[in-house]
Protein backbone atom coordinates (compact mmCIF):
# COMPACT_ATOMS: atom_id res chain seq x y z
CA UNK A 1 0.00 0.00 0.00
CA UNK A 2 1.36 3.43 -0.92
CA UNK A 3 1.89 6.06 1.76
CA UNK A 4 -0.91 8.12 0.17
CA UNK A 5 -3.28 5.16 0.63
CA UNK A 6 -2.20 4.70 4.25
CA UNK A 7 -2.88 8.40 4.88
CA UNK A 8 -6.35 8.09 3.32
CA UNK A 9 -7.17 5.05 5.47
CA UNK A 10 -5.86 6.77 8.58
CA UNK A 11 -7.86 9.93 7.97
CA UNK A 12 -11.06 8.02 7.23
CA UNK A 13 -10.69 5.77 10.28
CA UNK A 14 -9.97 8.81 12.45
CA UNK A 15 -13.11 10.54 11.17
CA UNK A 16 -15.16 7.39 11.82
CA UNK A 17 -13.72 6.99 15.32
CA UNK A 18 -14.34 10.64 16.23
CA UNK A 19 -17.92 10.47 14.97
CA UNK A 20 -18.54 7.21 16.84
CA UNK A 21 -17.07 8.66 20.02
CA UNK A 22 -19.28 11.74 19.89
CA UNK A 23 -22.37 9.73 19.01
CA UNK A 24 -21.66 7.38 21.93
CA UNK A 25 -21.50 10.39 24.28
CA UNK A 26 -25.13 11.18 23.43
CA UNK A 27 -26.22 7.98 25.24
CA UNK A 28 -29.00 7.25 22.77
CA UNK A 29 -30.42 3.75 22.37
CA UNK A 30 -29.09 3.72 18.80
CA UNK A 31 -25.40 4.54 18.45
CA UNK A 32 -24.39 3.89 14.85
CA UNK A 33 -20.92 2.52 14.25
CA UNK A 34 -19.47 5.13 11.92
CA UNK A 35 -16.17 3.26 11.88
CA UNK A 36 -17.83 0.63 9.66
CA UNK A 37 -18.95 3.25 7.16
CA UNK A 38 -15.52 4.84 7.00
CA UNK A 39 -13.50 1.61 6.70
CA UNK A 40 -15.86 0.58 3.92
CA UNK A 41 -15.25 3.90 2.19
CA UNK A 42 -11.49 3.44 2.62
CA UNK A 43 -11.54 -0.07 1.15
CA UNK A 44 -13.81 1.00 -1.71
CA UNK A 45 -11.65 4.01 -2.56
CA UNK A 46 -8.18 2.50 -2.39
CA UNK A 47 -9.00 -1.12 -3.33
CA UNK A 48 -6.30 -2.73 -1.18
CA UNK A 49 -4.99 -6.27 -1.35
CA UNK A 50 -6.86 -8.78 0.80
CA UNK A 51 -4.29 -8.80 3.62
CA UNK A 52 -4.30 -4.98 3.61
CA UNK A 53 -8.11 -5.01 3.91
CA UNK A 54 -7.73 -7.41 6.83
CA UNK A 55 -5.26 -4.97 8.44
CA UNK A 56 -7.78 -2.16 8.01
CA UNK A 57 -10.36 -4.39 9.70
CA UNK A 58 -8.05 -5.18 12.60
CA UNK A 59 -7.31 -1.49 13.22
CA UNK A 60 -11.04 -0.77 12.95
CA UNK A 61 -11.78 -3.53 15.45
CA UNK A 62 -9.30 -2.08 17.93
CA UNK A 63 -10.76 1.41 17.54
CA UNK A 64 -14.31 0.09 17.90
CA UNK A 65 -13.37 -1.92 20.97
CA UNK A 66 -11.76 1.07 22.66
CA UNK A 67 -14.69 3.41 21.97
CA UNK A 68 -17.45 0.84 22.43
CA UNK A 69 -19.98 1.04 25.20
CA UNK A 70 -21.36 -2.35 24.22
CA UNK A 71 -21.97 -5.39 26.34
CA UNK A 72 -18.87 -7.21 24.98
CA UNK A 73 -16.47 -4.80 23.23
CA UNK A 74 -13.91 -7.53 22.43
CA UNK A 75 -16.31 -8.93 19.82
CA UNK A 76 -15.24 -6.00 17.63
CA UNK A 77 -11.86 -7.69 17.23
CA UNK A 78 -13.59 -10.35 15.16
CA UNK A 79 -16.61 -8.56 13.68
CA UNK A 80 -14.68 -5.64 12.13
CA UNK A 81 -11.95 -7.69 10.39
CA UNK A 82 -14.71 -9.97 9.11
CA UNK A 83 -16.60 -6.93 7.85
CA UNK A 84 -13.48 -5.59 6.12
CA UNK A 85 -12.95 -8.91 4.33
CA UNK A 86 -16.60 -8.97 3.26
CA UNK A 87 -16.23 -5.41 1.98
CA UNK A 88 -13.15 -6.39 -0.01
CA UNK A 89 -14.89 -9.42 -1.54
CA UNK A 90 -18.31 -7.94 -2.26
CA UNK A 91 -17.00 -4.69 -3.72
CA UNK A 92 -14.68 -6.67 -5.98
CA UNK A 93 -17.79 -8.45 -7.32
CA UNK A 94 -20.17 -5.43 -7.42
CA UNK A 95 -17.76 -2.71 -8.62
CA UNK A 96 -18.81 -1.31 -11.97
CA UNK A 97 -21.76 -3.69 -12.34
CA UNK A 98 -24.47 -1.31 -11.15
CA UNK A 99 -25.03 2.15 -9.74
CA UNK A 100 -24.97 2.11 -5.97
CA UNK A 101 -22.51 -0.77 -5.60
CA UNK A 102 -20.83 1.18 -2.79
CA UNK A 103 -24.09 1.50 -0.83
CA UNK A 104 -25.06 -2.15 -1.33
CA UNK A 105 -21.60 -3.32 -0.28
CA UNK A 106 -21.67 -1.14 2.84
CA UNK A 107 -25.18 -2.30 3.74
CA UNK A 108 -24.10 -5.96 3.53
CA UNK A 109 -20.89 -5.29 5.46
CA UNK A 110 -22.77 -3.57 8.27
CA UNK A 111 -25.16 -6.52 8.52
CA UNK A 112 -22.27 -9.00 8.63
CA UNK A 113 -20.36 -6.96 11.19
CA UNK A 114 -23.40 -6.27 13.37
CA UNK A 115 -24.81 -9.77 13.37
CA UNK A 116 -21.42 -11.41 13.87
CA UNK A 117 -20.86 -9.02 16.78
CA UNK A 118 -24.20 -10.09 18.28
CA UNK A 119 -23.45 -13.79 17.80
CA UNK A 120 -20.06 -13.46 19.48
CA UNK A 121 -21.55 -11.45 22.33
CA UNK A 122 -24.28 -14.05 22.85
CA UNK A 123 -21.69 -16.84 22.98
CA UNK A 124 -19.40 -15.10 25.46
CA UNK A 125 -21.74 -13.10 27.68
CA UNK A 126 -25.13 -14.82 27.43
CA UNK A 127 -25.75 -14.65 31.21
CA UNK A 128 -25.17 -10.89 31.18
CA UNK A 129 -27.47 -10.48 28.16
CA UNK A 130 -30.20 -12.54 29.83
CA UNK A 131 -29.90 -10.49 33.04
CA UNK A 132 -30.41 -7.30 31.02
CA UNK A 133 -32.94 -8.42 28.38
CA UNK A 134 -34.70 -11.37 30.10
CA UNK A 135 -34.12 -13.65 27.08
CA UNK A 136 -31.81 -13.94 24.10
CA UNK A 137 -34.91 -13.36 21.95
CA UNK A 138 -35.49 -10.07 23.75
CA UNK A 139 -31.93 -9.08 22.94
CA UNK A 140 -32.50 -9.99 19.28
CA UNK A 141 -35.73 -7.98 19.12
CA UNK A 142 -33.80 -4.91 20.27
CA UNK A 143 -30.59 -5.60 18.34
CA UNK A 144 -31.90 -6.54 14.86
CA UNK A 145 -33.60 -3.19 14.15
CA UNK A 146 -30.51 -1.34 15.39
CA UNK A 147 -28.29 -3.25 12.96
CA UNK A 148 -30.74 -2.74 10.09
CA UNK A 149 -31.07 1.01 10.72
CA UNK A 150 -27.30 1.37 11.10
CA UNK A 151 -26.76 -0.58 7.85
CA UNK A 152 -29.12 1.73 5.99
CA UNK A 153 -27.53 4.83 7.52
CA UNK A 154 -23.98 3.61 6.71
CA UNK A 155 -24.97 2.75 3.13
CA UNK A 156 -26.38 6.23 2.56
CA UNK A 157 -23.35 7.94 4.11
CA UNK A 158 -20.86 5.94 2.03
CA UNK A 159 -22.77 6.48 -1.20
CA UNK A 160 -22.98 10.24 -0.56
CA UNK A 161 -19.28 10.50 0.33
CA UNK A 162 -18.02 8.17 -2.40
CA UNK A 163 -18.59 10.48 -5.37
CA UNK A 164 -16.69 13.55 -4.10
CA UNK A 165 -14.02 11.41 -2.43
CA UNK A 166 -13.40 9.43 -5.61
CA UNK A 167 -13.20 12.63 -7.67
CA UNK A 168 -10.59 14.08 -5.30
CA UNK A 169 -8.52 10.89 -5.46
CA UNK A 170 -8.79 10.73 -9.26
CA UNK A 171 -7.51 14.33 -9.53
CA UNK A 172 -4.43 13.33 -7.59
CA UNK A 173 -3.74 10.56 -10.11
CA UNK A 174 -3.92 12.81 -13.17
Amino acid sequence: MKSKDIAIVGILLAIGAILRYFLAMLHTPLTPNMIIAFYCLAIILIRPKVYEALGIGIVSGILSMIISGSIFPYANLISEPLGALVCFAFYAVFRGRFIGAEAVTTFIVTLVSGFSFAAIAIIFVAPMIISKYATIGGFAIIFVPIVLITALFNAIIVQILYIPSNRVLMRGNE
